[in-house]
């Protein structure tokens, strides 16, 4: 009998983890597998291109764990700088074009991949596409940023010079760090009422305080309009709504990012309010045996809201690829879920959440409570010891967790993962409270702060009765 064929689209996480996987489940023999990706790189932390830029990580390669010739010597056609442009399901192949040299070709499959990833948002404004502007979702969109900041067209001595940076989520914030940490001066432009809006307003708050603390101008309320150009059609500058111009050397984009799915939605497969792609717990597309998809281009189970979500993390992109590579390779694996966890930092400043924020529980039609407390990340009176602020949601009535964040010096962030597991196991906050968790001075006070936010939370519940 012949191969079969697996066909996967898009070479980062999520797609050359399912290929990995289906090449270990079944050899070139009885599966043959084509994997197209339009960039040059494959495999490769995307998280990690802010601290390449800041100089914390020395160098791109250090950001690939397995290069195209590592995966072409494991028996996977892998064939870089080539784009998929459609998707032809009844007659199960795909058209694709070598972006080099220009050729254009159709490729049979029997089982098909889509993890097409993520775009960063653009918006339709005048000068978006200016000389000196630059997203940041792809590896190929980190070399093009460094080749910029590097050369002498570019900014090749940025001491003094300045950067604005538009939008302040995860990654308007590492970004931000980032191009402090190569001597620009900072300015950082978001439409929100505070940085960070995947947590609470008043977590956020905390954040601004931190940043502009850092010497980072940060301006809350600000609706960018236009990117200003000199006579060569280089950015200078950023106008926004109220008129403001704030002059830039280089700008980045940080608004965040929207699933790549073109190619989904005009091949008539299923989507969802985000525009994700709507898949079962194996991660095949709904209504399509022979087809699966993962990563940044599908939406996911949020455990506590009971709905679907975007949650573009490579966190879940490897795990999509492991599931759907054990699937297309004849094995079994589900991808129940996942409860919205997340990490970053800014500087010193460590940013945590997991489960829902007060406008997702509203969202999702639930009545709950709130505690907020203050603690220190090791026992107060151990040498080092930083603030920390712990937020928690809970169901009211039930005691139900619902959501927890935090922010503070090192040592905070990680915290997060005991709240995930809790959230994951359906906990209620008094049962959160009850946990044995670790103590020693230099780690945690006697009381953990989740705990302590825990048992105010307990507090909150039974006040607020039924």
């Amino acid at each position: 009998m012949a191969a079969e064929r697996l066909v996967v689209v898009g070479g980062d996480a999520a797609g050359m983890s399912a290929a990995s996987q289906a090449r270990r489940l079944k050899g070139p023999g009885e599966l043959e597998i084509v994997a197209f990706e339009r960039g040059h790189f494959t495999s490769y932390s995307a998280c990690g291109i802010p601290y390449w830029v800041g100089g914390q990580v020395a160098g791109r390669d250090e950001l690939v764990a397995r290069t195209p010739q590592e995966h072409r010597a494991r028996g996977i056609d892998l064939r870089t700088r080539t784009e998929v442009l459609e998707l032809d399901l009844p007659g199960r192949r795909v058209r694709a074009r070598d972006l080099d040299g220009g050729e254009e070709y159709w490729t049979g499959w029997d089982k098909l991949v889509l993890a097409t990833g993520a775009r960063p948002v653009r918006p339709k404004l005048p000068g978006i596409g200016a000389h000196g502007v630059h997203g940041v979702q792809s590896l190929d969109d980190g070399q093009r940023l460094m080749t910029f900041l590097e050369s002498q067209e570019g900014l090749e001595r940025t001491e003094g010079r300045r950067a604005v940076v538009v939008g302040a989520g995860y990654i308007g914030v590492e970004m931000a760090e980032a191009l402090v940490h190569r001597g620009f001066e900072v300015t950082v432009l978001h439409r929100g009422p505070q940085p960070m809006a995947t947590l609470d307003p008043d977590m956020g708050g905390l954040v601004h305080a931190a940043m502009n603390a850092m010497g980072i101008v940060t301006v809350s309320g600000a609706e960018v309009v236009k990117i200003l150009t000199d006579e060569e059609g280089r950015a200078r500058a950023v106008a926004t709504a109220s008129g403001e111009e704030y002059p830039a050397d280089v700008v980045v984009l940080g608004i965040g990012v929207e699933p790549r799915t073109a190619l989904a939605r005009a091949a008539g497969l299923p989507l969802g309010e985000s525009g994700g792609l709507l898949t079962d717990l194996s991660m095949r597309v709904r209504g399509h045996e022979d087809v699966w998809a993962g990563g940044d281009c599908v939406e996911v189970l949020d455990l506590v809201a009971g709905r679907t979500r975007h949650i573009p993390l490579g966190t879940h992109a490897n795990k999509h690829g492991q599931v759907i590579g054990s699937g297309a390779g004849g094995g079994y694996a589900t991808f129940p879920g996942v409860v919205g966890t997340a990490v970053s930092k800014v500087c010193d400043l460590e940013i945590a959440r997991t489960g829902l924020r007060e406008k997702d529980a509203l969202a999702a039609g639930l009545r709950f409570v709130t505690a907020t407390i203050r603690s220190t990340n090791t026992a107060g009176y151990y040498p080092g010891a930083a603030e920390m602020t712990v937020k928690m949601l809970a169901e009211r009535r039930t005691g139900r967790l619902l959501g927890v964040q935090i922010v503070g010096g090192a040592g905070s962030a990680k915290r997060v993962d005991v709240a995930a597991v809790a959230l994951t196991a359906g906990m209620t906050v008094e049962q959160v409270v009850s946990l044995d968790l670790g103590y020693a001075p230099p780690f945690s006070p006697v009381w953990d702060p989740v705990l302590v936010a825990a048992r105010k939370a307990v507090s909150a519940v039974r006040s607020a009765g039924v």
